[in-house]
């Protein structure tokens, strides 16, 4: 019985770490376990089903299909740094207009950032480096909307259009979390026919048109990060 006991105290010093052994630390390795059992109920408890699905290629376009039906919203404020930008999305791209609404209803776009800035063309949003930000995009899905491109829409001066994915995209798909403002005073008529317009400005050109002014880098990445600290919906 001696030898059987001496044999244990090495695995009690290998649970507690090499700390010395005391009559109180077993009290202490209970109250852990205990604890950490009901970290384990916690884990346990079954979570509430997602309102979406994860979006895919495969299954975006039927749900937003479904989606713009009952959520017939069009009007969205743009809060940024420098100012307020109102913009009304058009009925006519419904698919658009519903993944800008749904991403707005899931606050994708708050904390994000105007990340690309040509002075007189436009100013491009949506995107980050935050981490934060990812896990929200990571979340939803990954997946691209077809061009809307014959609805008669041309990118004047305020149009707001979404970008294609650049990666293997031939026929430039629009990246659903990424949108641009046209900034241009004569507009940007060649981009017409290849990324859908599905908006338009209709309050803070100036706060555009300052946005436009700030300092990029070779990339057209901005000096100092130009945050869209919210995107709400007015109407």
């Amino acid at each position: 019985m001696r030898f059987v006991l001496l044999c244990l105290i090495p695995l009690l010093f290998l649970n507690c770490e090499d700390k010395k052994t005391e009559p109180k630390k077993t009290s202490k390795i209970v109250q852990n376990t205990s604890e950490e059992k009901k970290e384990a109920k916690k884990d346990s408890v079954i979570q509430p089903e997602r309102e979406y699905p994860f979006l895919t290629d495969d299954n975006a376009m039927e749900f937003f299909l479904e989606y713009e039906k009952h959520n017939k919203e069009n009007k969205v404020r743009i809060t940024t740094d420098f100012g307020e930008i109102d913009i009304l999305l058009f009925n006519e791209t419904k698919f658009h207009r519903a993944n800008f609404i749904f991403l707005t209803k899931q606050s994708y776009f708050d904390n994000t950032q105007f990340y690309r800035i040509v002075n007189n063309f436009i100013i491009q949003g949506g995107n980050t480096d935050d981490a934060k930000v990812k896990r929200k995009r990571k979340k939803i899905g990954k997946y691209l909307l077809p061009k809307d491109t014959k609805r008669g829409f041309k990118h004047h001066r305020g149009a707001v259009s979404m970008p294609s994915g650049a990666i293997k995209n031939p026929y430039k798909l629009a990246s659903p979390y990424q949108f641009f403002i046209v900034q241009k005073k004569d507009g940007a008529y060649h981009l017409d026919g290849d990324y859908t317009i599905f908006g338009k400005v209709i309050r803070g050109m100036d706060v555009v048109d300052e946005i436009a002014k700030q300092e990029t880098d070779n990339a057209e990445w901005p000096l100092h990060n130009v945050y869209i600290k919210k995107v709400e919906i007015i109407e």
